[in-house]
C-alpha cells in the first residue's frame, strides 16, 4: 500500500548536516515541524517528549520564574531558539538570560536570541532512549557560550 504524500515535505532529517543560513531557511519552509536543532552543523530533531520530562521542565521552570521575579535585569524561556554560532541554532528546554539594559549580551535577529544564555538547562532521561548525543550537544552549547563574540 502506498504511503500519502505530505503537503510539507521535510526539507531535512536528523543527521543532515548544513550551516545555521541552510537550517533556518528550510526551517522556515516546513511550518508543520515543531523541533529540530542544529548542533555543531548536524540537525537534532528530538523524539516526542515523556511526561517525566515535561514534569521536570515545568519544575524547574517555576525556580527559574521564581529567580527572574526577584532579580532585576533577569528572563527566562523555554524551547526558544538560540543562535549560538555559525555552526549551532539549539533549543534548550529552558534558558536564563541577562537583559541588554542590564549588562546582557543578548541580540534578537529576526526574532530569534542571539548569542548564548547565561544558563541553560535541558533534562534528559539517561535510561531511556535519545536520538541524539545529549552530553555532546551540553558540551557544544557550554563550549558557544565561552567563545561567542558578542
Amino acid at each position: 500500500m502506498a504511503q500519502p504524500i505530505s503537503p510539507f515535505p521535510l526539507l531535512f532529517e536528523a543527521g543532515d548536516r548544513l550551516s545555521r543560513e541552510e537550517f533556518l531557511a528550510r526551517w522556515e519552509q516546513m511550518p508543520e515541524l515543531e523541533n529540530a536543532e542544529l548542533i555543531d552543523g548536524v540537525v537534532y530533531m528530538p523524539s516526542p517528549l515523556s511526561l517525566s520530562h515535561g514534569l521536570f521542565d515545568a519544575k524547574f521552570g517555576l525556580l527559574l520564574q521564581t529567580y527572574v521575579l526577584k532579580t532585576p535585569g533577569c528572563q527566562s524561556t523555554g524551547e526558544s531558539t538560540w543562535l549560538m554560532s555559525d555552526k549551532s541554532a539549539p533549543q534548550p528546554d529552558l534558558s536564563l538570560y541577562i537583559l541588554p539594559e542590564y549588562g546582557g549580551r543578548l541580540r534578537i535577529i529576526d526574532g530569534l536570541a542571539s548569542g548564548a544564555p547565561e544558563l541553560v538547562v535541558e533534562s534528559s532521561n539517561r535510561a531511556g532512549h535519545t536520538t541524539w548525543d545529549q552530553s555532546s550537544r551540553s558540551a557544544s552549547a557550554l563550549r558557544y557560550r565561552n567563545t561567542s563574540p558578542l
